[in-house]
């Protein structure tokens, strides 16, 4: 009997465990902290999967879980750590990389920053640390990197603008339509100007409410629930309701980014909600590759924001190779939360310092001319026969 090698492929993938961070010897080093349930010294802390190894071990099981689940099966979850694996890079020798670090900072919507890379908005940032959103408002300052805080974040809006390093320092506010009155729209937008935002992250990929196993068996359910009034025609209409741009956020097709042009997006932001919405959704490095193939004229049009999964520098660079401006990171700034704002701030030089030296052994010179010929796309790639 003959089986084919993607049969056999999908039925290896389903039957082994699967490691929610790679074998880098922290139990082996670190496990006496996790027998007392304490948090390891900071200066052990090597990569951002540390972290959640850490969090797991010293958080209470119902707030570690609320960061950690997935939708249904976590087949999404797991794709998204996943997949950046399934390509691998094409490095260069021999190039002039010295001043690569120079070319690292970023503008994100006109707003100038450190690094390509930012904080994520994930909810109940209590969980993890009792100041809560305060240290990663604060992590970022120290970082200079942007911070999207969540509508459904545990400290009041005011508090947490008002943890800035000064006014200058420049938040997202990402926003969920529980309720789509127009009034009430407009007051949630007065709302967020008047705090200091300079966008809107606007998610557009829950219009109902997750299917949480994990979560529900620990009573961690989602912050937000129920079903959502929203269309494309509804999207350009709340532009009007603000000074302030709009940006989709949960984009997971080529299609659905052409509509976000199309009715007056100034920006587009791909993800799949971290795995928590849809199970068997696409990574947002698939559908960066799908716009790549299929309407790469997008990523000139647009700013395009990614995240889900990323916990390597290396991931970073995969996603800037296809055309992403700037990429997010979620679940790992929750978990560092837990060691209160230098956690935070060491989340952020582990990221710095990885991105950095896999640029350069990479033969990146420049950041900011990165292409997709640094992946082999065609491994693992349903564009490539």
């Amino acid at each position: 009997m003959r089986f084919s090698a993607a049969i056999f492929a999908s039925v290896a993938f389903a039957a082994r465990p699967f490691d929610n961070e790679p074998d880098t010897g922290i139990d082996a080093v670190l496990g006496g902290f996790a027998a007392n349930k304490t948090l390891p010294p900071l200066t052990a802390i090597q990569g951002l999967p540390d972290f959640d190894w850490a969090a797991r071990e010293y958080l209470p099981a119902a707030n570690y879980t609320y960061y950690r689940n997935g939708a249904a099966g976590e087949w999404s979850y797991r794709n998204n750590l996943e997949v950046f694996q399934r390509f691998r890079l094409r490095p260069r020798v021999l190039k002039d990389i010295t001043k690569v670090e120079s070319s690292f900072a970023t503008s994100i919507l006109g707003y100038n920053f450190s690094v390509p890379f930012f904080i994520s908005p994930c909810a109940r940032g209590a969980n993890g640390h009792p100041d809560g959103e305060w240290n990663l408002v604060k992590g970022a300052a120290k970082g200079n990197i942007l911070y999207m805080p969540s509508l459904y974040a545990s400290k009041p809006w005011a508090s947490i603008y008002d943890q800035r390093n000064s006014t200058s320092q420049v938040l997202f506010q990402q926003v969920y339509l529980d309720d789509p009155s127009a009034n009430s729209t407009k007051a949630l937008f007065k709302q967020i100007e008047a705090a200091g935002a300079k966008a809107i992250i606007l998610t557009v990929d829950s219009p109902g409410d997750g299917v949480r196993h994990r979560a529900a068996r620990y009573g961690a359910g989602s912050a937000n629930t129920g079903l959502s009034y929203f269309t494309w025609e509804y999207f350009q209409e709340l532009q009007s309701y603000t000074k302030l741009p709009i940006i989709p956020k949960g984009i997971q097709t080529v299609e659905d980014a052409r509509e976000a042009i199309k009715y007056g997006a100034k920006a587009i932001f791909l993800s799949n909600h971290g795995g928590r919405q849809l199970d068997t959704s696409p990574s947002s490095l698939e559908v960066a590759l799908e716009i790549y193939n299929e309407d790469p004229s997008i990523f000139k049009e647009v700013e395009v924001y990614a995240d889900g999964g990323v916990r390597y520098g290396i991931d970073v660079l995969k996603l800037l190779a296809l055309g992403v401006k700037a990429v997010g990171v979620g679940r790992p700034f929750m978990y560092a939360n837990a060691f209160g704002v230098d956690g935070v701030v060491k989340a952020i030089d582990i990221l710095k310092y990885e991105l950095l030296n896999d640029a350069a052994n990479l033969g990146v010179g420049n950041l900011k001319t990165i292409g997709p010929e640094f992946v082999n796309w065609k491994s693992t790639n349903m564009w490539f026969p």
